[in-house]
């Protein structure tokens, strides 16, 4: 990718530099094996850098064509694969989600006292979008709710199962809360990626292929990792039982080497920091690149605004403090107050991070898109995302 002087976009040039010395403590300090960083501004990259190795090991050094897995940035994505669809009218999103799959009619919520109650009401398209459908994660996410419990004996991220199945599999177990109550992060995309199959009668993959990547020149994104681009792969580290910093899945031993049946909208994804910047710079554009519409203007003013009302403010991930400041739209985390945050931004950038500590956001108000790639799982562990933020905005000098 081509950088500009950063001088002639408003950004210091000598500022920007704080974004290595941020990302080089981490390496440096063995916190992880490598990354890439990208700031653009009014459609011109000013700042990219890679850092460390995307195989620690065999000491491959990480590159600006590393691919990485995106794991919940695959969620903007199938969003928007949705809203393409609801562009062409074939559903509304207060439609009822039974209205297409069937399985979700009987469904039920498991009440305080573990007996079944019948939803206070059904839940909606915009539910999945928002994260207010009443479904779960699992117990991966620090629970000790029978629900999660349930969700985990379900096998539900098993990649040899079709979105038919895993959606099925979903519809059979008991809603967490009441569509409406919370916002609670789940499965809901994982939903919404196989509505996309409903309405276009196509695989999620596929559609995504022939609807997104290919129209915006994502040429290393996928649900699997070609064999044939193995060496661009990153190992993915993590904690372990004994270790802070562990090997958690090898390239040429992948669980995202093909076959894979599975693909996951809300989860499956492996990209490169070019594909998502094209990705995000057609959401910034108003759903378009480089003379290609993916969506209308106004459709991307509906996806990138809050659609949580204040009763379900602020959000939280289970077990975690609440985010305060923030709200969420159809498929993005959005900044609403700056001050509630205690991190820089705008109020209405949007954008959302993968579980292996990836991370975009997208501030319209400054026309600056920011990325950062990385492999360590559990998201979170270190407070990067802040400071990388951080980094970005007190660069800006106009």
């Amino acid at each position: 990718m081509k950088r500009t002087n950063p001088d002639v976009l408003g950004f210091s040039t000598k500022r920007l530099g704080r974004i290595n010395s941020l990302i080089n403590r981490y390496v440096e300090s063995g916190k992880l094996a490598g990354a890439v960083t990208c700031v653009a501004r009014r459609g011109q990259v000013v700042h990219l850098e890679n850092f460390g190795y995307q195989n620690l090991e065999a000491k491959v050094p990480m590159s600006q064509d590393s691919i990485f897995r995106i794991y919940s940035m695959t969620k903007p994505i199938a969003s928007v694969a949705l809203m393409m669809l609801y562009e062409e009218s074939l559903f509304n999103l207060t439609d009822e989600v039974s209205q297409y799959i069937p399985a979700f009619k009987d469904a039920k919520v498991w009440g305080a006292d573990g007996a079944l109650e019948t939803p206070l009401r059904p839940m909606t398209v915009q539910d999945l979008l928002r994260h207010t459908a009443g479904l779960s994660y699992g117990g991966h996410l620090e629970s000790e709710s029978p629900v999660d419990k349930f969700y985990d004996e379900a096998d539900l991220f098993n990649t040899q199962i079709t979105n038919a199945e895993l959606v099925d599999r979903i519809a059979s177990l008991p809603l967490k809360y009441h569509p409406g109550e919370k916002w609670h992060y789940s499965v809901a995309t994982d939903v919404v990626g196989y509505l996309v199959e409903v309405f276009s009668g196509k695989p999620l993959g596929d559609f995504m292929q022939e609807e997104i990547f290919d129209p915006l020149g994502m040429v290393d994104t996928a649900f699997h990792i070609d064999p044939s681009k193995l060496d661009r792969f990153c190992t993915l580290y993590g904690k372990t039982s004994d270790s802070e910093f562990g090997v958690l899945d090898l390239p040429d031993s992948s669980v995202y080497l093909p076959p894979v049946a599975n693909q996951s909208g809300g989860s499956g994804l492996v990209s490169t920091l070019a594909d998502y910047l094209n990705f995000a710079q057609c959401i910034l554009n108003g759903g378009k690149l480089n003379g290609v519409r993916l969506l209308g203007p106004k459709t991307i003013e509906l996806m990138t605004c809050n659609h949580l009302p204040p009763a379900l403010l602020p959000i939280a991930f289970e077990g975690t403090e609440p985010m305060l400041g923030m709200g969420f739209s159809l498929g993005f985390g959005v900044m609403l107050d700056t001050a509630q945050t205690g991190i820089m931004g705008s109020v209405g950038d949007h954008g959302w991070g993968g579980y292996a500590e990836t991370y975009f956001w997208i501030d319209p108000q400054e026309d600056l898109i920011a990325i950062l790639m990385t492999q360590y799982l559990p998201s979170q562990t270190y407070p990067i995302r802040k400071e990388f933020r951080t980094a970005v905005y007190q660069a800006l000098e106009v």
